[in-house]
């Protein structure tokens, strides 16, 4: 019996303790943590794939003189730019969700949203208004679009929303959105600064955004938000990488680490937005002037990898 007992508290620790260095608030600091599994397509190299047969059109049509552009790491409109996210515990509780235009294509709530949780642009934005949580000790990761907060935070309203076991992840139903417009998760796309300026090594792909996409998605995406046809737009879910040949050495500090894990994971088409932005986490800790080097990378320094399994419609 004692032994019996013991096994059961054993498990009962062991599943509400899956990173218990990291601290529960507002960007948390994730101590360089992997949020996907390492085999997720998140993590992939591509290094040795296949340059697409379209990816100078692609490029093109995009920008080939078009810089990269940093989307967080600085103040934006009185607001910290970037994407922020809210760590919490498994004891957190859990709050209606109402979901709006994409209430078919959403998981239903409850959310263990925190009434202090962060709007993404503040609480007066009127842009996406992404809200993300990590549950650190059940390892989900719960994201809305559109969150507008009910009596407080006692419940919100969302355009849509999605839930993602983090252990065990799986796509979202073909033809679903997310909290993105191509069906992912936000956060595991991030960059974030415990990995750039913390570990120093950039070990899974980026989120970006283009202002002109395809009525198309390819894996890991399962959903498009365009009318364009054009086969030489980008597709959801499409990945870039910085060419192999592109010179690194004269880049330095959180410039190089991104550039570095370009080449290695590349970045992921996740949405609308501006050309070649690449999202990240809002952190104090950002020098601003340390990640502005990036913007010498343009579009024709990028190629597309091999893409596969496309969806139009």
């Amino acid at each position: 019996m004692k032994t019996t007992a013991f096994f059961i508290l054993a498990c009962t620790v062991g599943a509400f303790a899956q990173h218990p260095q990291i601290k529960v608030g507002q960007n948390a600091d994730l101590k360089g943590a992997l949020i996907m599994p390492g085999d997720d397509e998140w993590n992939r190299g591509v290094s040795k794939d296949e340059v697409d047969p379209l990816s100078d059109a692609i490029i093109a049509s995009i920008g080939a003189e078009t810089s990269l552009h940093e989307d967080f790491g600085l103040v934006w409109k009185g607001q910290p730019g970037g994407i922020p996210y809210f760590v919490v515990g498994g004891e957190q509780p859990k709050v209606p969700v109402h979901f709006n235009e994409a209430k078919d294509e959403s998981d239903p709530g409850p959310y263990p949203i925190p009434p202090e949780a962060w709007i993404e642009g503040g609480p007066q934005s009127d842009g996406d208004r992404h809200v993300l949580v990590l549950d650190k000790d059940n390892w989900k990761l719960y994201e809305i679009y559109r969150a507008f907060p009910i009596d407080g935070g006692k419940a919100w309203n969302a355009y849509s929303g999605s839930v993602f076991d983090l252990k065990k992840p799986k796509p979202r139903p073909a033809g679903w959105t997310s909290a993105d417009a191509a069906g992912l998760p936000i956060l595991p796309g991030l960059a974030r600064y415990d990995e750039i300026c913390g570990t120093k090594k950039l070990t899974h792909a980026l989120r970006f955004t283009v202002k002109k996409s395809r009525r198309a998605y390819v894996p890991p995406a399962t959903h498009f938000a365009s009318t364009h046809k054009d086969e030489n737009l980008p597709p959801m879910g499409m990945r870039v990488r910085l060419k192999a040949n592109f010179d690194t050495s004269k880049f330095t500090g959180a410039a190089k680490v991104i550039l570095e894990g370009l080449k290695i994971h590349g970045m992921i088409l996740a949405d609308n937005g501006g050309d070649w932005f690449i999202s990240g986490a809002p952190d104090d800790r950002w020098n601003h002037e340390e990640l502005l080097p990036i913007r010498k990378v343009k579009g024709k320094d990028l190629e597309v990898v091999k893409m596969k399994a496309m969806t139009t419609r």
